[in-house]
């Protein structure tokens, strides 16, 4: 986690009187100076999170002359890539099967085609040895296709707000000991900017899709996610015990 310094700006106005405003205090800090005594921060945060899902594509083909002769060809492969799957403790909402025939002049080919969704990469990568060593050339297995759920993007999210207004927070607390304060309830905070981007591996090619963000390639990406928050608080002053 990195964060980069915070602007602060602090009110602290007099009980009574003419209450002096500087022009060169923005806009946002001057409105909050209605509250007596006042400390304002921006602060930053920046987290990257790897993605959490990928899927692999395995798909097998065979021509014959009739169409029971492909079709119980193509089939035993699929049954046994199936079980392989199930072998692993893969569910079956994660995995998805595709089937397609055609006749070219007196052969029928026919493709299958399995789909399947990994949240465990080091159980991922097992299962293609496997296939690959059992079913040999008569299967392909694509590179997996990794991206983040949004289960995924939705706590990143949270987590580098939440990260900015605890740096913000810290940095509020410090001016305040330096001033002779002591650091109130929170009166406003506010999120201003938050970024995404894919980073590393995954600087090119990303996709935002209904399912996440997705990249095509074998190569694991990486999201970099930052955001800054404007908070406002309020301030209390210190008192001093005197010895008797």
């Amino acid at each position: 986690m990195a964060s980069s310094p915070c602007r602060v700006f602090a009110a602290l106005l007099p009980p009574a009187g003419d209450v002096y405003r500087d022009k060169n205090i923005p806009r946002t800090a001057q409105q909050t100076q209605n509250s007596p005594r006042v400390v304002q921060v921006t602060g930053s945060a920046e987290i990257s999170c790897p993605a959490d899902r990928a899927t692999v594509s395995v798909s097998v083909t065979n021509c014959k002359e009739t169409v029971n002769d492909v079709a119980n060809s193509i089939s035993r492969r699929v049954e046994y890539i199936l079980q392989t799957l199930r072998q692993h403790n893969v569910k079956e909402e994660e995995l998805s099967v595709m089937r397609h025939i055609n006749r070219s002049e007196n052969l029928y080919t026919m493709d299958a085609l399995v789909t399947v969704v990994f949240l465990d990469f080091v159980k991922m990568e097992r299962v293609c040895v496997v296939l690959l060593e059992k079913l040999d050339q008569s299967v392909c297995v694509s590179q997996p296709h990794y991206y983040h759920s949004q289960e995924c993007l939705s706590l990143l999210r949270r987590r580098v707000c939440v990260a900015a207004v605890e740096n913000a927070r810290l940095k509020a607390s410090e001016v305040c000991g330096m001033l002779g304060q002591t650091l109130g309830l929170p009166l406003l905070v506010r999120e201003e900017e938050t970024t995404e981007m894919l980073t590393d591996e995954g600087r090119d090619g990303g996709t935002e899709g209904g399912q996440g963000r997705k990249r095509e390639s074998g190569r694991q990406p990486s999201i970099t996610a930052t955001s800054c928050v404007f908070v406002s608080f309020n301030l209390t002053t210190q008192h001093r015990h005197t010895r008797r």
